[in-house]
């Protein structure tokens, strides 16, 4: 056997899941194995790949019980002349294997390979090459020369940056996102050090294979995508800790006393120094927003009441107080932002609302305290009434700028950009954009575009992949999402490399699955739209639709003289009530079909008032279409889905 690939797995079913897709059609001319031991996962991984990878090799443990560990429990059953170890969160291109297990064939020094690395944006990780962490190439990143000075061979040495990415070469440390090795020299110099939880266990392995007189290799002729890029994880307390802590089991191992004591001094003072800074960071980013809000309100309040005392009580002889001026109104500006604040005005991304919400709370807080003082503590109602004003005003301005400046880690409203792109073919970019209907992503514009040029064009899509520079510029997009059934992964690479739009998110959607995968991070959930199996046929679930039924019955009841306004066919509207009232209807089920051979594989609903595909626009599909609408919607149902459906087509209440 040429090859064995293991996948430790803990916790991302949904990165596990595209990871195994792009490994299997790059695995189509090679004989391989793939192994998957999954540390004690609670996401339901081990479901999925019982029911989608019945082929893969499972270990299952019953604890998590690290990286190293877990990797030398597939190693020891692995019969592959190559043993590739691949994370979860990446994915890679349709004929990686071939050329890395070609390159290794005639290089016969080559110990272990690693190879070219991009993130979720297509930008190159400069973690796919580096150097050994000795004292001075750690000093030099440690304090932020080797950041500074790229392109220098005694600076740069860390990330080896002053090597062409593009280029083939010998390194001395491979990254664990990939690593290929010779099994032959595993066998030789052991496998992976045990003593590392997390991290660190690639140095080690790596340094070992040089010491034993092979080689690393770099090899940038073919690309994975990285999920996890190092620049997500560097502001996690716990990732410096960690990390770093690994970094000194290594010095302990394989430095001399005098170096690793040298190592180690660096190495506390780089935890402690990274760790202040990420504190301080996370405070002064926490807490930016709320002082401004702070700042601004007084400074207006105060400008307004030096106002009104120039142009209204010095006419009556009469002046505010250096206590009012710069205690009173200090007071009033803490109590709108304190007000903003419980009304999770600041929770991310910021709801302008829950702003507003907190100003006029603050604003009613304040009078209410205001009319219950005596005569001579009143000062003047009309600089509330002004200042709540002016408060309105800037909070929103302030906010309205920083949506303005896209600033990341501080979003505002649901996204910044919430216009999307779906390449695809007709029939995956339909099953995409059902998808995100489903969830709570609420997108501005969802345009399609075909990625095969010569295919006819289709009058529902803007345009094909030859124009999708102009589409995206023309039509503001801000999230592109690829269909992973219709583009191999290293067009979607090449695309996502040759655009290189910071201001795009880039996603990308398995095909067969209720994940669209996007974000540089497997730690970013919120960049991953996903359904969670919660099936229509569960008791609860009917309990509670037949719950919504009654009362949403009863109330059209109750306000059915109003509501006949806003709905067509208004004696329907009625018998619809009692229909569903009586139990005889639902408000919202599954879309006819032309036949009924799918109704029998799904739960039994009652007949419904509107359709699972009146979240979407589907008059066009086909009964494939309506199947897999109606599958998804039995699959992942959520009461939420049925209010939207409902709100949306109010109209047709009396259909």
């Amino acid at each position: 056997m040429k090859l064995s690939i293991i996948i430790v797995n803990y916790n991302v079913a949904y990165f596990l899941e595209q990871c195994l897709q792009s490994v299997y059609i790059a695995l189509k001319t090679i004989d391989a194995e793939v192994f998957v031991v999954d540390n004690n996962s609670v996401d339901n991984s081990v479901e999925m790949l019982q029911v989608k990878f019945p082929e893969v090799q499972l270990i299952q443990n019953r604890e998590n019980v690290g990286f190293s560990k877990a990797n030398n429990q597939a190693i020891r059953l692995a019969k592959g002349e190559y043993i590739l170890l691949l994370n979860p969160d990446t994915v890679v291109e349709s004929d990686t294997f071939e050329k890395i297990i070609s390159f290794m064939d005639a290089t016969p020094d080559a110990g272990g390979l690693g190879t070219k690395m991009v993130n979720g944006r297509g930008e190159f990780l400069p973690e796919s090459k580096r150097s050994l962490p000795v004292p001075t190439v750690a000093f030099y990143k440690i304090f932020g020369l080797s950041a500074l000075f790229k392109k220098s061979k005694r600076f740069g040495k860390y990330h080896l940056s002053y090597l062409d990415p593009d280029e083939i070469n010998s390194v001395e440390i491979l990254a664990g996102a990939f690593m290929l090795l010779r099994k032959s020299v595993l066998d030789s110099i052991g496998l992976l050090d045990e003593d590392y939880f997390m991290y660190g266990e690639d140095i080690d392995l790596s340094y070992r294979i040089t010491k034993a007189g092979y080689k690393n290799y770099y090899f940038p002729k073919t690309r994975i995508i990285h999920y996890k890029g190092e620049s997500t994880k560097k502001s996690s307390i716990n990732y410096v800790f960690v990390f770093y802590r690994a970094m000194q089991i290594f010095a302990k191992k394989h430095f001399s006393q005098k170096n690793a004591i040298l190592f180690n001094i660096m190495i506390n003072t780089a935890i402690y120094l990274r760790a202040f800074f990420s504190i301080a960071k996370r405070l002064f980013l926490k807490i930016l927003v709320p002082l401004l809000d702070y700042i601004l309100i007084y400074a207006g309040v105060l400008e307004i009441a030096f106002y009104w005392e120039h142009s209204v009580l010095m006419a009556r002889e009469s002046s505010f107080s250096n206590v009012y001026m710069f205690l009173i109104l200090p007071v009033y500006a803490f109590i709108w932002t304190l007000f903003i604040y419980f009304a999770k005005g600041y929770k991310k991304p910021v709801s302008i609302s829950r702003v507003n919400q907190g100003v006029i709370g603050g604003t009613i807080f304040i009078l209410l305290v205001y009319s219950l003082l005596g005569e001579d503590l009143r000062f003047s109602r009309a600089i509330i009434l002004f200042g709540a004003v002016w408060t309105f005003f800037c909070t929103n301005i302030l906010r309205y700028i920083i949506g303005k400046l896209n600033i990341k880690s501080y979003p505002i409203g649901e996204r910044h950009n919430n216009r999307i792109l779906i390449i695809g073919d007709e029939q995956e970019t339909s099953r995409v954009s059902l998808l995100l209907s489903m969830t709570t992503i609420k997108s501005e514009f969802i345009g399609f575009i075909n990625p095969v040029v010569s295919e006819p064009k289709n009058p529902y899509f803007i345009g094909n992949i030859t124009q999708l520079k102009d589409i995206i510029t023309i039509y503001q997009i801000g999230e592109v999402i690829f269909c992973g059934k219709n583009m191999t992964a290293k067009e979607i690479i090449n695309y996502m490399s040759n655009l290189q739009d910071t201001t795009l998110e880039y996603k990308i959607a398995p095909p067969e699955s209720s994940y669209v995968i996007g974000s540089n991070s497997i730690n970013t959930s919120h960049d991953i739209y996903m359904l969670d199996i919660n099936s229509i046929g569960r008791k609860e679930n009917q309990q509670r639709k037949r719950i919504f039924d009654v009362f949403f019955s009863l109330v059209c009841f109750i306000f059915y003289p109003i509501l006949i306004f806003f709905v067509k066919r208004k004696k329907m509207f009625f018998h619809n009530i009692i229909s569903c009232l009586t139990g005889k209807k639902t408000w919202v089920g599954y879309t006819p079909l032309t036949t009924d051979s799918q109704q029998d594989s799904l739960p039994l609903l009652r007949k419904s008032v509107l359709f699972s595909a009146d979240a979407l626009n589907l008059e066009r599909y086909n009964d494939d279409i309506i199947e897999h609408v109606n599958s998804l919607y039995a699959r992942n149902y959520k009461l939420l889905g049925d209010i939207h459906i409902i709100l949306k087509e109010f109209r047709n209440l009396g259909r």
